[in-house]
């Protein structure tokens, strides 16, 4: 399967994934963060997400680590290590954490048994007397005895070990030296476990790695762009970015308003982005729901901005915690009358960053606003990447200097569909913006021929962009089309690389943007195909409709997709796109 660990010519593995789980306050989630920071200095890639209990403050956690030789994009289809401080509503996570059939499980004897939910099948288990070991150390913690005898079973060296926890931890006193002598009485603890889950040597690092979470990356590439002006109210998953950026922002010059909700935060930024500044804000579902009208203003005032909607499981409220593509009906067709804007969609973490800074580039450039569809699995997994691309975008907006002898007209029609955008305070360049229908000098006007003429400006100046070849990544050849959008693409390109280990040819098409869609390249893309299979995570198989309905072809096209809560697995999609493949 591909779920499970497969061996490196040298001795080893050349992938791991494990778990580390315990109740509120048992410190996994700061464990996990260490393993992960080990694992990067020992010159792993890796890959970490989390998981919680429904309350709003402590509760259950999980946090899951899969730690390998090349690059990963996703976890695994089964865990071959369970570490628990403790079992308090573990069985919880029964359905996240799907374990190998002969997977290790650690834990507390003190603490109880595992629960039945995961001793079914081979699993082994592994008793540590954690707690016992920490009260010995003044200040020591359980969570850091079972990080030391974890990285001890995984091979990571101490050296690494101790430096992630410098990092992570701090220099304060009564807590490093503390954890790192916990650290190594949880070493001792392994000798004797069972083998054969040491990880094989790592790879050389030519290029550089970062470690970054997909909400840092977005937030970084809208700086690199040149936003420096961001309005936002707090909203799980996307509030880790407006964390970051406030932070980073100040250092480039730029500004953060908290905002006292999403109605108020969109409206300052459509007012930055008028005098000149570049703008943005980041949301959730519920939120951008609530921006709608606003984003509408700026499609008919031509005010470019940009926002960043880390989706998650949906509808209302829904699932903060999970990972669900759901917005993106809304995104494409929610905003009333014809309003023509950008809907992009980053394909990976790293490439946040790089289709943040292209959606910048897009709104200033094409003075309209762009909507980025990150997701919960995007913005909150922590990774280790190779050096993320990216391109030299820079917001570059068509402004108006002093006119001439003629008339300034704003909403001017171009033969691009672009017209000048004078900054407040520019002489006899004064206009109205606001959302009513307009003449070309912006004056509100109710007669048809206006509203044609500006409805055609808006959509032409789209139509007629050429947008590059960062419109979509397509990976391979074959008669069997696979098309997706954001976080599934991940895990579809390993079930494709299994998928032709086994001798059948595939080409992976990954869409980064999604409005307006390239149609005249994707049909050409998909002509030849026998079959085109469309994978996305929601209920109803919304990119699949919206295909459907935007392209004109006669290939088959099926739709693969499931809700949020649950994402896909490479092991997963490789036997359904090998069944796929025979009929």
């Amino acid at each position: 399967m591909q779920g499970e660990p497969t061996s490196s010519p040298v001795t080893g593995l050349s992938s791991v994934s494990v778990v580390l789980a315990g109740s509120g306050g048992a410190g996994v989630m700061t464990a996990g963060n260490v393993l992960l920071e080990a694992a990067a200095l020992s010159g792993y890639y890796a890959l970490m997400t989390r998981s919680s209990g429904p309350q709003i403050r402590g509760g259950e956690a999980a946090a899951m680590i899969r730690i390998a030789c090349a690059p990963v994009e996703c976890m695994e289809g089964s865990f071959q290590v369970l570490a628990a401080v403790d079992w308090d509503n573990m069985q919880r996570f029964a359905a996240e954490i799907p374990l190998a059939g002969d997977a290790l499980l650690v834990g507390d004897p003190a603490r109880g048994d595992p629960p039945g939910a995961f001793t079914v099948g081979g699993t082994r288990y592994k008793g540590v007397e954690l707690a016992r070991i920490a009260k010995e150390i003044t200040g020591g913690r359980a969570n850091m005895v079972l990080l030391g005898h974890l990285a001890a079973l995984l091979g990571l060296p101490d050296d690494a070990l101790g430096q992630a926890a410098g990092r992570v931890l701090g220099s304060r006193p009564g807590v490093l030296e503390p954890s790192l002598a916990a650290l190594a009485a949880g070493r001792a603890t392994a000798v004797g476990s069972p083998a054969g889950l040491q990880l094989a040597p790592a790879p050389a690092c030519p290029g550089g790695r970062w470690l970054l979470t997909g909400n840092e990356a977005a937030g970084l590439g809208a700086i690199k762009a040149g936003v420096r002006f961001v309005a936002a109210y707090p909203i799980t998953p996307a509030t880790e970015l407006l964390e970051w950026m406030s932070a980073a922002l100040p250092e480039s010059g730029g500004v953060l308003v908290q905002a006292e909700d999403e109605l108020a935060s969109i409206n300052m930024v459509i007012g930055s982005s008028f005098g000149g500044v570049p703008a943005l804000t980041a949301t959730s579902g519920p939120g951008l729901a609530l921006m709608m009208e606003s984003i509408g203003l700026a499609v008919a005032a031509e005010v470019p901005l940009v926002v960043i909607d880390v989706m998650r499981v949906g509808p209302s409220t829904g699932i903060p915690t999970k990972s669900e593509q759901g917005d993106l009906n809304i995104a494409i067709h929610g905003l009333h009358g014809d309003a023509p804007h950008l809907v992009l969609a980053p394909n990976g973490l790293g490439d946040c960053l790089r289709t943040t800074r292209w959606a910048v580039h897009l709104a200033e450039a094409l003075q309209t606003p762009a909507l980025v569809l990150s997701d919960q699995f995007l913005g909150q997994a922590r990774a280790v990447v190779d050096r993320p691309e990216d391109p030299p975008f820079c917001a570059r907006r068509l402004t108006a200097g002093q006119p001439d002898s003629e008339e300034y007209r704003r909403y001017r029609v171009t033969p691009t569909g672009v017209s000048p955008m004078a900054i407040p305070g520019t002489p006899r360049s004064a206009y109205t913006a606001d959302g009513l229908a307009h003449s070309e000098d912006g004056t509100p006007s109710s007669q048809a021929a206006d509203h044609l003429a500006q409805l055609r400006k808006r959509r032409h100046k789209l139509e007629r962009h050429e947008f590059g070849e960062l419109w979509a990544d397509v990976e391979g050849d074959g008669e069997l089309v696979v098309i997706t959008f954001g976080s599934c693409t991940g895990p579809l390109r390993e079930a494709l690389a299994g998928a032709r280990a086994r001798g059948l040819a595939l080409r992976l098409v990954s869409l980064r943007l999604l409005a307006p869609l390239q149609r005249e390249r994707l049909e050409h893309l998909v002509a030849d195909a026998s079959r085109v299979v469309v994978v996305e995570q929601n209920p109803d198989g919304q990119l699949y409709r919206y295909l459907r309905s935007e392209l004109d072809v006669e290939v088959p096209m099926d739709s693969l997709h499931k809700p949020g809560a649950q994402p896909f697995h490479p092991d997963e999609l490789l036997d359904l796109l090998l069944q796929w493949s025979r009929t």
